[in-house]
This record gives C-alpha cells, sequence and structure tokens, in this order.
C-alpha cells in the first residue's frame, strides 16, 4: 500500500431495466453485454469537491486522471474497476473497496452502501443513501432533468464512500488493505483464460447425460423434480418413504436429500431401481451444467476470465464465491477445473498448504505427539486409523485411512459420534459403521489427543471473558480477549455481536439471528481464522515474487500464474514461503505441496 498516492473516489452510474439488471445478469455478463451503457461518472480526488459528468464528458475526464500515481476507492470496486478496466482501458496503482472492508469489520452484517451508513453514522440522518436510481430504469438516454437528478444522487453515494472509507480506513491492517487489492486484482485485471470450446462440450455432454437417465428411469422429469410427486410414484412401488426431521418445523418430512442416511439406505435396499435414483440425482442436481453456462457467460470478448472472489465473506475471514460463481467449491477432478488455463508461455503453479487446520490445532492445544508427527512428516491420518483397526495401515489401505482422515480433520471440533457416523456413511468413499463403533472412535481420539478437549474447556473461558471487562485485554497465544471479540494477530477481529451467556448457553446475534456456540465451535472458528491469516498473507509474499502473479485462492490453495521456463525453481521459491511459518508462531510445523500445470488440474 502507497500512501502517497492520489485518492480517486469514483462510482459509475449505469443503464438498466427490468431483464438488463444485476440482479438477474453476472457483473461480466452486464458489463460486456452489448446494451451496456455509461450514464455518467461521480468523481472526488483526494478532499475535493465531489464532481458528476454526464455521459458525453466520461471519456475527456478519465483521459485527463493520472492513473500510474492513483488508488481508486469504491463501493464494490469489482463493479466500478471492471467498468474502467475493461470499458475504458485504465488501470489505477491500487484498488480500495468500502464494501469489502465493511465485511472484514463486520462480517455478520450487510455491506450494502445503504446498510453500511446507517450502521456507521446512526445519529446523522444526512448520511443516508438516496432512491433517486428507480426513477431512471429503463430510461437508455437521460434528458437534461433526469441527468441531473442521478448526477446529484451519484454525487451523494461518492460522497458517503469517502465518508466510509475515512472511518474503516483507521486502524485497518495493511496487509488486509492489500489482499483487498489482490482480489480485486484478480477480477478487474484479468489474466487467466476460458476453455471455451470445451465448457460448450462439456455443457451439452451433461444435457445430455440428464436426458438419457431421465429416459432410461421409465420416469417423467416432472416426478422426478417433484418432492410430491416422487414420494407418491416411490409409494406405488410399495416402497416405505424414509423420513428425517425438518431443521424448522420439527416435523417429519421425507429424507430425499442425496446425502441423507437414509435415502442412501432406501437406494441401498433397492438396487433394482438404481435406474431411478440415478436420474433424480440428475435432475436434481444439474449443477455441472449450471456452472458450465455461468463460467462461459464470465468469460470476456477476449477469452479472459476475471476470478471473483468475495473478500471477508465468512465469519472467520476465508473468502467466498462472487459474481454468481463460487470457486471455492470447485470439486477436485471437475471438468470446470481444467477449463480454466494458462495463456500460452505460461504456467499455473498450483501450492496446497498440507493440514494446516490440523496442524494448527495440534499447536494450539499444545497436543506435542500430534505436532512431532507432522514435524517429522508422518501420515497422521494412517496412524490414527493404525490405533483404530490395531494394525498399521497405509495409503493403499483407502478405505481404513479415509476413517483416520476423516476423524482426524473433523472430530478436533467436538463433533459426536452420531454426526461422525454420518459424516463417514455420506463421504466419499462412504463408510458405514456402527453406533458402538463411532462412539468408540470418538473416544479414542479424545483419550489419544487429550489436550484438544482441554483447549476446548480454554475456548468456553474465553467465551466468558469475551463478556467479563475485567478480562480484555488478556492474550491467550496469538489471541487477545476484547469486548465480544477475540484479536487477530493479523489486527483483524473474530467478532459475537452482543455475545451473553444465558440459560446455561452462549449466543450472540447476526444478520439471520441467534447463534448458538460453545468452546468447541470457537475453538473452529479460532483455528479457520489462523489458518486462513497464514494463508492471505503467504499470497501476499508469493505475489510479491518478481516471477508471478497470484491469480486464484481456493481453500487451501495457492495458484500463482508465471512464466513457463524455470518452473521448477519458481515452484520451490514459492513452496519455501508456503512452508515458512508466520513470525507470530515461529514453532507452527507447516508444510506444501504443489504442481506446475497449463490448466488448473489439480
Amino acid at each position: 500500500m502507497n500512501t502517497n498516492l492520489v485518492k480517486l473516489y469514483l462510482d459509475f452510474e449505469t443503464f438498466y431495466d427490468t431483464h438488463f439488471t444485476l440482479t438477474k445478469m453476472s457483473t461480466a455478463q452486464y458489463i460486456n453485454h452489448k446494451d451496456f451503457k455509461v450514464w455518467g461518472v461521480g468523481l472526488k480526488v483526494d478532499d475535493g469537491d465531489t464532481e458528476w459528468y454526464s455521459a458525453d464528458e466520461v471519456d475527456d475526464i478519465l483521459a485527463a486522471i493520472d492513473w500510474g500515481n492513483t488508488a481508486l476507492v469504491c463501493h464494490n470496486t469489482l463493479f466500478d474497476a471492471f467498468i474502467l478496466t475493461r470499458h475504458y482501458g485504465y488501470n489505477p496503482l491500487y484498488y480500495y473497496d468500502t464494501a469489502a472492508m465493511s465485511r472484514g469489520l463486520y462480517p455478520n452484517v450487510s455491506a450494502r452502501l445503504k446498510d453500511c451508513v446507517t450502521r456507521e453514522f446512526p445519529s446523522d440522518n444526512t448520511m443516508r443513501k438516496g432512491e433517486e436510481l428507480a426513477s431512471a430504469k429503463g430510461i437508455r438516454d437521460l434528458n437534461p432533468e433526469l441527468d441531473e437528478q442521478i448526477g446529484s444522487y451519484c454525487i451523494q453515494d461518492v460522497d458517503l464512500t469517502y465518508a466510509l472509507f475515512q472511518s474503516y480506513v483507521v486502524g485497518f491492517p495493511e496487509s488486509e488493505l492489500d489482499l483487498i487489492d489482490l482480489t480485486t486484482r484478480m477480477f478487474v485485471e484479468p489474466k487467466l483464460l476460458l476453455d471455451q470450446p470445451m465448457l460448450l462440450q462439456y455443457k451439452e455432454d451433461m444435457a445430455k447425460r440428464a436426458e438419457d437417465a431421465v429416459s432410461s428411469s421409465g420416469v417423467t422429469r416432472e416426478i422426478l423434480a417433484s418432492q410430491q410427486k416422487f414420494r407418491a410414484h416411490l409409494e406405488s412401488l410399495g416402497i416405505t418413504i424414509p423420513t428425517k426431521k425438518s431443521p424448522t418445523t420439527g416435523k417429519k418430512i421425507p429424507a430425499f436429500g442425496k446425502n441423507d442416511p437414509a435415502y442412501l439406505q432406501m437406494c441401498n435396499m433397492y438396487p433394482e431401481h438404481k435406474h431411478i435414483w440415478d436420474a433424480r440425482e440428475v435432475v436434481k442436481s444439474r449443477i455441472d451444467e449450471t456452472r458450465a453456462q455461468r463460467f462461459i457467460d464470465a468469460c470476456n470478448p477476449d477469452g479472459s476470465f476475471g476470478v471473483p472472489l468475495r473478500y471477508y465473506a465468512a465469519h472467520t475471514g476465508r473468502f467466498g464465491g462472487s459474481d454468481k460463481i463460487n470457486l471455492q467449491n470447485l470439486p477436485r477432478g471437475s471438468k470446470l477445473r481444467t477449463a480454466i488455463k494458462a495463456p500460452q508461455g505460461q504456467r499455473m503453479y498450483i501450492a496446497d498448504l498440507s493440514n494446516i487446520e490440523a496442524r494448527m490445532l495440534a499447536w494450539l492445544a499444545k497436543e506435542q505427539d500430534l505436532l512431532d508427527a507432522f514435524i517429522e512428516g508422518h501420515d497422521v491420518y494412517c496412524e490414527f486409523a493404525g490405533q483404530v483397526y490395531g494394525r498399521t495401515i497405509t495409503k493403499e489401505n483407502k478405505l481404513e485411512r479415509y476413517v483416520g482422515k476423516t476423524a482426524v480433520l473433523g472430530l478436533g471440533y467436538g463433533m459426536g459420534h452420531v454426526k461422525f457416523q454420518d459424516t463417514l456413511k455420506t463421504g466419499s468413499p462412504s463408510v458405514d459403521v456402527s453406533d458402538s463403533t463411532a462412539a468408540q472412535i470418538v473416544q479414542q481420539y479424545r483419550g489419544t489427543y487429550s489436550n484438544i478437549p482441554i483447549l476446548w474447556s480454554r475456548m468456553k473461558d474465553l467465551l466468558f471473558s469475551m463478556i467479563s471487562p475485567r478480562d480484555y485485554g488478556t492474550q491467550y497465544g496469538p489471541l487477545k480477549v476484547g469486548p465480544q471479540r477475540l484479536e487477530l494477530p493479523n489486527g483483524m477481529s473474530l467478532s459475537y455481536p452482543d455475545l451473553r451467556y444465558v440459560g446455561g448457553e452462549f449466543i450472540y446475534t447476526t444478520q439471520k439471528g441467534i447463534v448458538r456456540t460453545y468452546g468447541p465451535r470457537l475453538a473452529e472458528n479460532v483455528i479457520q481464522a489462523l489458518a486462513r491469516i497464514v494463508i492471505t498473507d503467504q499470497m501476499l509474499e508469493v505475489h510479491a515474487l518478481p516471477e508471478v502473479d497470484v491469480v486464484l485462492q481456493v481453500h487451501d490453495e495457492i495458484i500463482a500464474l508465471g512464466s513457463e521456463l524455470n518452473s521448477d525453481a519458481t515452484m520451490e521459491k514459492i513452496l519455501n514461503i508456503m512452508k515458512t511459518p508466520p513470525s507470530w508462531r515461529e514453532e507452527l510445523p507447516l508444510d506444501a505441496e504443489g504442481g506446475v500445470s497449463q490448466v488448473y488440474d489439480k
């Protein structure tokens, strides 16, 4: 971040109507569309006056700006900067985003401009977003009166963005601002390409697969897609309907989810109807076909693909999907992964932090045996599975190792035996264990790694500390207790608004309502937040290498783009960064692995 840059606060106003709107289209679709039109732009340079420039003035005013010395500030910069870079061809030196900053500061609530200013300036009624934009809906060319009205509306939005930025930027960690800049750059200055012919073929193949499955089932698509009609059809076959308790009403409802244990049991009991089960899954899960189309829609006219990631999408700071594409949910082996590719002469450097959450949990819990196993390079999944089965387990024992992996990754946050049993059964591969065996494995985990249940108790103590002013400022490892929050080592916080202890349990308030929390859940939040800091700081370090640009981040993976020359040396530099512990806990053992490819195929 360069604080000496000129700050340009900017907001584009653009034509929209009932069908041509961001509520129905992705950002890339909308801005790349032939009907896209800029009505005008509002600009404020540093602390100067905010001005509105109508459509016929936009080209000249943008051309007069020294973009190489400018930091852009917008509310939802992915939108405005995409217009700036893709439509006008200007690239600021740095990107700020007050919507992203709001999500970082208030991750449990809305980051819409209207809600941000109401929250930030609750007693100042002059700091409220207008509604004048609706009067221009469907009008492509603004008359002078409407142009003035929209101009006043835009000036107000720019001024609100300016006020939010002044409030938010105080104390906001520089590394997080750099991360916002990088996340924005992935989308508005795209470097990756999409294999459009392959996506089109894949979409056609998925549609044909669905058509064939429905035809082979002997049942109509309408029956397969409807809960009630599917139930009636099964009853006509003499099949007892599997049920589960509704999470909203508490009443018994059909268990027709593809991962519902009762549904899976029914499918296994009636293998003669496999053609029906297969057809229903295809009909109910058209996600690959739909996502293939969304990838196609996201492709820019030059073939490039802007990576849409949402900064601080989760309470713990993790990235999320954005712009109607969730790149955080691309299963390994998916065709959609391999549609993402590097330009000619370049390669994708795909590096993955190994067992980061399990390592972080072992370190925070001071579970030395588990830490030593990681340090010495043991396969901890095989080792724990060996304890469960009473014999040596290797990677060749896939089912047994999967049980060990599920235990090590899942039981560290207080998972009970029923959920553990369901997790094994609905996973891939599916492993069916009895109630008593599941309970035994849970107890074996807690006994083997006894410091982890102790950590859960410490986390419960921290929940009490967050509502006890006398405990504010208390340090626990890299965490510092604050009012209804835990301050993280990078300057951000895990926040629990209105945290209180009621009726023997802790609850806090989010935009979606009241949430219950407890020691193991706080442990999970803390581990995920700390692991996220490790990988995002590494992203910035990798991006600083002269050889590569970071172009994507998925879970514990960092994906960078660089020359195909000297690829082994470049990969080694990336892995060395990812194997280096953070400065705030140098004894944390890290490991990473990676590969170099023309496409995203890891």
